[in-house]
């Protein structure tokens, strides 16, 4: 679970599966089910562990490995029924304890620091917050949010399991090095 490059495109997960990337996930916000999985047939060939963002209906279809679903998001028990991973979202500690007692399988914490990607995005929870929430749970932890190869090392030192990116998915392989780099 160390890189998760959060994609909207085959092209760009096989990138990031060569530049390094161990979980790809399809993001295609707000759009229909039978859209993603029209463009989420290939990522199952991948390499990584694949997952589906928001849509428990279209990861079934494509196979995924698992479903990553924000807060106010639906499908929690189908997705734990269906024997899916379960990523969920949280923001704070009580989120992210809330979110170990329903059953999933990652926490994404954040946003970490703030995010062009994400409009809606929470503030910035920044390494203090991130360290709290690592420390909080047992379940692995998944920092997103305005991370790249500058800083990604630094949420691994707070505790956090892996990185996930959007932005910085084309620099998968500077993210591993410096991921690398700050575990030695």
């Amino acid at each position: 679970m160390r890189l998760h490059a959060i994609v909207e495109d085959l092209d760009t997960a096989r990138a990031a599966v060569a530049g390094g990337a161990t979980v790809v996930q399809l993001r295609l916000k707000g759009s229909p089910t039978e859209e993603i999985v029209e463009r989420g047939r290939g990522f199952r060939e991948l390499p990584a562990t694949f997952v589906v963002n928001d849509d428990v209906e279209a990861a079934l279809r494509l196979e995924a490995d698992g479903v990553h679903l924000g807060r106010t998001d639906e499908g929690r028990e189908r997705a734990r029924a269906a024997g899916l991973m379960l990523g969920l979202s949280a923001a704070s500690v009580a989120e992210a304890r809330e979110a170990e007692t329903e059953g999933a399988s990652y926490v994404g914490a954040g946003p970490v620091w703030e995010t062009p990607s994400k409009a809606d995005a929470d503030p910035a929870i920044g390494l203090e917050g991130l360290r709290e929430i690592c420390a909080a749970v047992s379940v692995p932890v998944v920092a997103i949010g305005g991370i790249d190869a500058s800083n990604a090392g630094a949420c691994l030192a707070a505790g956090a399991t892996g990185v996930a990116v959007i932005r910085a998915v084309g620099d998968a392989a500077a993210l591993i090095a410096e991921m690398d780099d700050a575990a030695r």
